[in-house]
């Protein structure tokens, strides 16, 4: 058996340091929200891959369909020979994704992708250059996925320059004093001093802000860009590849709204650990772009779609939302009465299964990212896997899989009960 610190050596020595490795421990197998590593020991995985397991790890329903694409065929190029389970996913997520109106979706592989592609699309159908994003938010890791992307590091720095025509105005933070017509004022003021309106192709942001720390669009916030976005002609990007797939409580967070997006991105818990993403919007929106001007070698792959297929059939049968609203309070019940003796708690926040905690300095009311830490590695060594995020590092939030057995849940609430007390 090669142990942890035998793989840690030939990571050291094979890879670069570019790729951040949160845990010192190498993953063996996988079952739902449980994991061990090469050396026997188990871990409650609440990081999940980074929200991509909604469905759990190796999910029968996923592996069946799978091992049954595996006999027929692996690839061929969506765009040089097409298949039907493209055509059948994308009518799918036509049909579930929020609103009535046409629809039409392609599908990509990663996350980055997907926004990339839709700015091209909103691009290309108002013939216009400016895209407004949020400070706080995350849209990837290729250069325009990280001009769009409002947090420096780790993501941006040594990267510039980066695309331009791409502008930035605060998300809607109460915890750090920013209200929503402050937000509401900045897009106006961009309007004013930086690019008139009638050059802007597309406003996007996410929901929940994943990255930035869990923060929840209010709804007089979308209402706000979604009306501006109505006067003026932009295009409203929702970034839904974080917050899809029931794990807000509802398939998508838009849902959680009055307003409606003009396109939506999506991947992560999509195929349920496979690569896989998508745009999906207004059909005329989405005819925009020439034949040739979307796809990939590997986007919508077919082991990947087929996967997809079976997350959504498990969503619905598992009865998946509703599981994440119930999963949801509980944790934030558990939260609360746990802020009542943690000083550092500042807030408690979430939609569904997208839940956050913040801690800040008791006597200043600043980040407090130190203390975030000692909890994450607490609770890690009790085996528990926590993820921080924010742009002070002082949040964790917390994306066990959506199948999570209720045994498995109530210890590790245990655990974290424990590490925040500690």
């Amino acid at each position: 058996m090669t142990s942890n610190l035998e793989w840690k050596t030939r990571k050291d020595q094979a890879t670069p340091r570019g790729v951040g490795v949160m845990c010192d421990f190498y993953a063996e197998r996988a079952e739902n929200a449980e994991l061990w590593d090469v050396e026997g020991k188990r871990y409650i995985d609440f990081a999940a891959g980074i929200a991509v397991l909604n469905t759990g790890h190796r999910h029968p329903r996923i592996i069946a369909a799978i091992s049954a694409q595996l006999q027929q065929f692996t690839h061929t190029a969506y765009q040089i020979v097409p298949y039907g389970s493209y055509v059948e996913l994308a009518e799918k997520i036509n049909q579930i994704s929020p609103g009535t109106h046409a629809k039409k979706t392609a599908f990509f592989s990663t996350g980055a992708e997907a926004v990339e592609n839709a700015i091209k699309i909103a691009r290309a159908a108002t013939g216009r250059s400016g895209v407004i994003a949020f400070a706080g938010g995350f849209h990837g890791r290729t250069m325009m996925g990280m001009a769009l992307t409002g947090k420096v590091e780790p993501y941006k720095i040594g990267f510039g320059p980066f695309p331009g025509e791409v502008y930035h105005a605060p998300f809607p933070n109460a915890v750090h004093g920013i209200s929503v017509q402050q937000a509401i004022d900045a897009v106006q003021h961009l309007f004013k001093f930086d690019i008139e309106p009638k050059r802007v192709a597309a406003i996007i942001l996410e929901p929940v802000q994943g990255e930035g720390g869990f923060n929840v669009a209010p709804p007089e916030f979308m209402r706000a860009l979604r009306d501006m976005c109505d006067q003026h002609g932009i295009l409203l990007i929702a970034d839904e590849i974080q917050t899809g797939f029931a794990r807000t409580g509802k398939m998508f967070a838009m849902a959680h709204y009055d307003v409606l997006p003009d396109l939506m991105t999506m991947a992560k818990s999509l195929a349920g650990g496979l690569p896989l993403s998508a745009v999906c919007g207004r059909a005329d929106v989405m005819d925009a772009p020439a034949p040739g001007g979307l796809g990939g070698t590997y986007a919508g792959n077919p082991l990947a779609v087929v996967s997809a297929l079976a997350v959504l059939d498990i969503i619905e049968e598992q009865h998946l939302c509703a599981r994440a609203n119930q999963l949801g309070a509980q944790l934030k019940e558990r939260l609360q009465v746990v802020k009542q003796g943690v000083a550092q708690i500042a807030d408690v926040r979430g939609l569904g299964s997208m839940v956050a905690v913040e801690f800040h300095h008791p006597d200043s009311g600043k980040p407090n990212p130190e203390f975030t830490k000692k909890v994450q590695a607490h609770a890690m060594k009790k085996g528990l896997l926590l993820l921080t995020c924010g742009v002070y590092g002082n949040v964790i939030r917390f994306l066990y899989p959506l199948t999570i057995p209720d045994a498995v849940m109530a210890e590790a609430l245990d655990i974290l009960d424990e590490a925040l007390r500690a």
